[in-house]
């Protein structure tokens, strides 16, 4: 079963909150017949756009094509939280990777927090980008490790921007009875997701980037010219940009090996009205500190967008609703009755390690994906970093490509059931409160 076509009609959005309120874009056209490029790139989520993006604008002749629609998968389905750091925290990266790497990684990820605000602004997206994330604890020993590891980035790497919270403290930001105190990183923050990648869309169109909707790549043909196959054209480039993320499917097995992809959900409640104060009286994004995590924020029309759930085959779940009400009536037992006006799901990429995969796949084909969750900032990153390798600067692409990233075990037969396995132990964890 095709991923791309799984859960969602050729050519449409899914009906999300997001697509609902999304500022459209001209529909772009199909791929048909022969075209050569400098570049193409294969994908039109965040790591696509911000590659073609920063290609035109450096002079380059850029196609990108996109099976479905610009913005399509997990960039325009996301929880819009633009994170510090990377997926994994700096303590774990200095035992895995040393405190030089781990120190170039901390200001890989503040430079990828700044490119997503200064695109926003230079490119007047109008995505609703406000500051703050909360990250929240639901025991003594989660509270203890944030508060620490607040610290540490204090330390270590002049990090200032969090605030320790207490219970008292958290409930005046988030009045949950589930959760004990938390943080807040005022330098991370929320956006609407689509609406950014929506902005990216129209800025590279500008740039001059040809964009190609409902043209999904079925063949690479590597060499010292690349030859991209779709349904009914092909694109001749000297340079390919794999960013795809959780729907590469079959176009390249050394990547489709170390990025899984996975389901998420969401739903939109209806606006709360004066119940805000009682859900998320500070306007600011707030994720959890389960292994399963839950994450929200509020829609700039007052509604509550609550994130919770995974699921690991193809298909979506019937009631998405359903599923998610499930962790939210945990988190906010008060919004039992609340009414779901819009619920959908989205497939990401992740990797064992939960560390982006960026390698060059053939000489001169790239790719990145497997964000884990952390996309936002670090997917825009990725996409600049690959067009300044494209132009022979690749040092931070390197410095990327040089986290070490396994496949994972069993391969495509195996790897499914046995994420099952160990998903299904961290959910008890998270219930028992392990």
């Amino acid at each position: 079963m095709n991923l791309l076509y799984a859960n969602d009609r050729r050519g449409q959005y899914p009906e999300s909150w997001y697509a609902a309120t999304a500022t459209p874009t001209e529909r772009f056209a199909v791929l048909k017949g022969a075209v050569k490029a400098d570049v193409c790139v294969v994908g039109g989520g965040y790591t696509g756009l911000s590659a073609a993006l920063h290609l035109a604008e450096a002079g380059r002749d850029v196609v990108l094509i996109e099976a479905q629609r610009v913005g399509f998968g997990a960039s325009g389905r996301n929880g819009g939280q633009l994170g510090s750091g990377q997926r994994v925290e700096q303590d774990g990266l200095e035992k895995m990777l040393g405190a030089d790497h781990a120190k170039r990684l901390w200001q890989m990820g503040e430079d990828a927090k700044d490119l997503v605000k200064s695109l926003i602004s230079k490119h007047g997206i109008d995505c609703h980008l406000k500051p703050g994330v909360a990250h929240t604890a639901s025991n003594a020993g989660d509270l203890g490790h944030l508060h620490a590891y607040a610290d540490h980035l204090r330390t270590l790497y002049g990090y200032d921007q969090i605030e320790t919270l207490d219970h008292a403290a958290l409930q005046s930001v988030c009045p949950s009875p589930d959760y004990v105190g938390g943080t807040l990183d005022m330098g991370a923050a929320h956006l609407h997701p689509l609406n950014y990648a929506l902005g990216l869309a129209r800025a590279a169109s500008a740039a001059g980037v040809r964009i190609f909707e409902t043209s999904p790549a079925h063949h690479i043909e590597t060499g010292k010219k690349t030859i991209v196959q779709t349904d009914a054209g092909r694109i001749e480039a000297d340079h390919v940009i794999l960013a795809c993320n959780g729907y590469l499917g079959g176009l390249n097995r050394k990547v489709a090996a170390r990025v899984m992809p996975i389901n998420n959900f969401i739903a939109a409640t209806e606006p709360l009205g004066d119940r805000i104060k009682d859900v998320l009286p500070r306007d600011v994004a707030v994720a959890d500190s389960r292994f399963v995590v839950n994450y929200f924020r509020l829609s700039h029309d007052g509604r509550l967008l609550f994130g919770g759930g995974e699921s690991y085959g193809y298909k979506f779940p019937a009631d998405i609703a359903a599923k998610v009400r499930k962790p939210m009536s945990v988190i906010f037992p008060h919004l039992r009755d609340v009414k779901i006006d819009y619920s959908w799901g989205g497939t990401l990429g992740i990797t064992l390690k939960r560390l982006p995969y960026v390698a060059r796949v053939a000489p001169n084909v790239l790719s990145a994906s497997g964000y884990s969750g952390h996309g936002v900032g670090t997917a825009t990153h990725a996409g600049m970093l690959m067009a300044r390798a494209v132009q022979g600067d690749a040092d931070g692409f390197d410095t990327m490509a040089s986290i070490p990233t396994l496949p994972f075990p069993g391969g495509a037969a195996l790897r499914n059931p046995m994420l099952v396995l160990a998903m299904t132990w961290y959910s008890l964890r998270d219930r028992l409160g392990v």
